[in-house]
């Protein structure tokens, strides 16, 4: 099952399109890809973060809660979401790494 299918539409559908959403496959051609699944790897990460957050204050004992088993599981689902989101356009942190990346590869050492 994909991951995005259980959270709602506006978490994951993206408002505009990222500024990595190539418009021809050329731009996709000179793309660092290391440098590019290493930024949505970082994003995937913060987003992940954020969503355990969000998690704390749920309860464990309510009458539609997962039990033990669900608070065992929790942290691969929340990492889960973060990978899908970023997958799938995430909220812009990945372009921002990436161009940091770029740079500090470019400055004189």
């Amino acid at each position: 099952m994909d991951a995005l299918a259980a959270l709602p539409a506006f978490i994951h559908t993206p408002a505009q399109p990222p500024l990595h959403a190539a418009k021809s496959g050329a731009a996709d051609e000179t793309r660092d890809r290391r440098a590019w699944e290493t930024a949505q790897d970082f994003e995937a990460q913060f987003v992940s973060t954020l969503f355990q957050s969000m998690y704390q204050g749920v309860g464990e004992d309510d009458p539609f809660s997962g039990g033990p088993g669900e608070t065992m599981f929790r942290s691969m689902l929340v990492d889960q979401y973060g990978k899908q989101m970023a997958q799938s356009g995430g909220i812009g942190i990945a372009d921002a790494v990436y161009r940091e990346m770029l740079k500090m590869q470019e400055m004189p050492q």
